[in-house]
């Protein structure tokens, strides 16, 4: 499986892409089938400082479907956390549906 990380005007560190990499990977536990991921990071100007401005968009492409989770929150690895979990319980649904 192969993830593409891009971050979006600034550049990432070398600790952050591991990381996002290693979380992404563990998404094949549950299904051997995900063709490639994409993560995309961005930041927002935000004007209020409790709201987090760093975002996080991962695609996981399955066969015939494009699985997605995005999340804003105060870094990017709190986001990262959040949409992998929503992608693990997306997963295993289409597991689901294509045994039946």
């Amino acid at each position: 499986m192969k993830v593409n990380i891009e971050s979006i005007h600034f550049d990432a560190d070398k600790k952050l892409l591991q990381f996002i990499n290693e979380k992404c990977q563990k998404l094949t536990q549950f299904f051997d089938g995900i063709v490639n991921v994409e993560v995309l990071l961005k930041l927002q100007n935000t004007k209020i400082k409790e709201d987090g401005n760093k975002i996080v968009e991962i695609k996981v492409f399955v066969p015939s479907k494009t699985l997605f989770a995005e999340e804003q929150c105060k870094t990017f690895e709190e986001a990262t956390d959040i949409c992998v979990d929503s992608l693990k319980k997306q997963i295993i649904k289409y597991k689901e549906k294509i045994r039946n």
